[in-house]
């Protein structure tokens, strides 16, 4: 267990925290969490506050491990399969959350989830036949706006809200259409592997 695959640990350990907070249902429990009234239009919940300043350390940690494994050489297998399992926990449990809550609509989870399901099975069947699938451009801009959006909604969008500017909606949205595209050029790139099913199989006469 190297300081990387630590960092990665950390993130999920995080990333359960962040659940918790924004599930738990403090009214019925009778604890009181504080409200913030902004501008006398907007009310924030400090709950999501601290889930957005717990989020962004998270996703900090995820630059980080895999900057670290790179530098020192401690890329391990076990490293990249708890990333990524990491990363979902993370993003795409706050997604979830963000939408039966109201915060966002529920059609950019579903967007999100389906993509990373098929851009996984790729990879696997790429990895299945040793190939190693790198990510590309469009999908690295897509975890950016992703970030970034779902931050910003934590936040209640501000300090954009004060302007009326959707800036946090706009970021989900162009994540949603990254996600299509990347998706759709994971699989025009790796197509190939999926419909080769020529796998070498030694035949032993008798």
């Amino acid at each position: 267990m190297n300081l990387p695959n630590k960092l990665t640990m950390l993130r999920i350990l995080m990333a359960l925290v962040i659940i918790f907070i924004l599930l738990f249902p403090f009214d019925t429990a009778g604890i009181d969490i504080p409200k913030l009234f902004i501008n006398e239009t907007i009310v924030v919940n400090v709950k999501y506050l601290i889930a957005g300043v717990l989020f962004i350390i998270a996703s900090l940690t995820d630059f980080l491990d895999g900057y670290l494994a790179r530098k020192w050489n401690m890329v391990t297998d076990f490293g990249k399969m708890i990333d990524a399992i990491a990363d979902k926990i993370l993003v795409n449990s706050v997604l979830i959350i963000l939408a039966s809550t109201g915060f966002i609509h529920p059609i950019i989870p579903v967007i999100i989830v389906l993509r990373d399901s098929a851009v996984n099975s790729i990879k696997m069947i790429a990895g299945s036949k040793g190939k190693v699938v790198a990510a590309i451009k469009s999908g690295k801009l897509k975890t950016a706006c992703l970030m970034v959006g779902i931050v910003l909604t934590l936040f209640y969008n501000l300090p954009f809200e004060l302007w009326n500017l959707k800036v946090s909606d706009f970021l989900l949205i162009i994540a949603c259409v990254l996600s299509i595209t990347s998706g759709i050029e994971y699989y025009m790139m790796n197509k190939h592997l999926i419909f080769d099913n020529k796998d070498k199989v030694e035949k032993v006469e008798i």
